[in-house]
């Protein structure tokens, strides 16, 4: 009998993409300005005065969700790893490898909604591939690469970080695993919450994005970067940040803003909220004299935000400060939400 242990559910963790995906990146080009690396959402090609960042994901359908709504997700999802980079997202391609039962009215009905966004945010679509095929499956059913365009004083990343810029934290953390579980198993929400907190539960869906978050943070040139809090939550974005950038972070928990109904989802569940999947939580490292005016900014756009730390030296590393302690934060390395939605599926 093979008792091997299976391998973790979600992204691979960081020391299996250093020592095998990292030293193998094909041929190298003096014109790639940011490549792979941990807590960097994208890439960025420079072509003489223009720059183009580039982000690559699944294209993510789940039927239950409803195709417009599983459809707004994925144009999200996709679009926001380039919108972080400070540069206009302006163009996606998109692949689809659709399962064989996917219907006709069914691609119309998820297609639209993806035109719909795209219009919204002024992005093009210019190439892809669409087709049905045996062996693919939801909600895998496809990837897309977004682009961003734009001039290097509009790129922002670990590159323009420096010593006493602050934290700022928008949504606060668990976002996306709120948003997901409670439109999956509306049921397991009402039972224990009622209907209304399985309403406001749903309703943090449509805050799985940071598109608009970095509409209003590109209007400040005093946002150094910015990173969108997906597999490991808020702590494994911190982490990898910090990482990218060569510098260390002082973080205070209780500052870092959060929301009632996502907590509460969580403390039900047993899931911590700081280490688990959160699309829509932008983190984004700012100039201290703009910190503030940028959290007003987004208060003024009903985004929540807060100031929740400030980037140190590296020497002093990456410390979590609650109740006066200090603790150094590791990363988390598996994303909980994985294992609760594996188990909610199976029923137990």
């Amino acid at each position: 009998m093979n008792n091997e242990k299976l391998p973790e559910l979600g992204k691979i963790h960081p020391e299996f993409f250093d020592k095998v995906i990292f030293p193998r990146l094909g041929a190298p080009d003096r014109n790639i300005i940011i490549g792979p690396r941990h807590g960097v959402d994208y890439g960025v090609i420079k072509f003489d005065d223009l720059y183009l960042a580039l982000s690559t994901d699944p294209f993510f359908i789940v039927p239950a969700f409803g195709f417009a709504r599983a459809a707004w997700f994925a144009f999200h999802i996709i679009m926001s790893d380039v919108a972080v980079s400070g540069l206009t997202p302006k163009y996606l391609t998109v692949d689809l490898n659709l399962p064989p039962e996917i219907t006709e009215p069914q691609i119309s009905e998820m297609w639209e909604a993806v035109h719909r966004e795209a219009q919204k945010y002024g992005v093009s679509i210019v190439t892809g591939h669409t087709a049905r095929y045996a062996g693919c499956n939801y909600p895998m059913v496809g990837g897309a690469t977004s682009i961003a365009v734009g001039t290097e004083t509009e790129l922002r990343g670990p590159h323009k970080v420096k010593t006493g810029d602050k934290i700022v934290i928008t949504k606060g953390p668990a976002v996306e695993t709120t948003g997901l579980l409670a439109i999956s198993f509306p049921k397991k929400f009402e039972s224990a919450f009622g209907a209304d907190f399985k309403k406001r539960a749903e309703d943090i869906f449509y805050q799985m994005s940071v598109m608009d978050d970095c509409v209003i943070a590109r209007r400040f040139d005093g946002v150094h970067a910015m990173h969108d809090a997906t597999e490991c939550g808020i702590w494994g974005g911190l982490y990898e940040m910090a990482r990218a950038g060569n510098y260390g972070l002082r973080i205070e928990k209780a500052s870092i803003v959060r929301q009632e109904v996502i907590i509460k989802t969580c403390e039900h569940f047993g899931i911590d909220p700081f280490t688990c999947i959160s699309e829509g939580t932008l983190i984004a490292i700012v100039d201290r004299q703009q910190a503030d005016e940028l959290v007003a900014e987004f208060k003024k756009n009903n985004i929540l935000s807060s100031i929740a730390g400030e980037v140190v030296d590296q020497k002093e590393g990456i410390k979590i400060i609650e109740n006066g302690k200090s603790t150094v934060l590791e990363h988390p390395k598996v994303d909980p939400y994985w294992i609760v939605m594996e188990q909610l599926m199976k029923g137990s």
